[in-house]
């Protein structure tokens, strides 16, 4: 997979495995952050997606912004 290196590179919409690779963490805690309550996902049969302006608009809520 090719290294990510800005938000126009992302497909419209990222399962785990690119998740992982946005937030810098691993496939597992994407997982866990993708279960967890307030997360914009949907599922597809068993595959949960984000699309990437949800991602965004997530990842900006969770910013502290001090």
């Amino acid at each position: 997979m090719e290294r990510i290196t800005s938000f126009d590179q992302l497909p419209i919409t990222l399962g785990a495995e690119q998740v992982a690779e946005v937030l810098g963490v691993s496939r597992a805690n994407a997982y866990i952050i993708m279960h967890s309550k307030g997360f914009p996902k949907m599922q597809i049969g068993k595959r949960i997606l984000v699309t990437k302006d949800n991602l965004l608009a997530w990842m900006n809520m969770h910013t502290d912004k001090k």
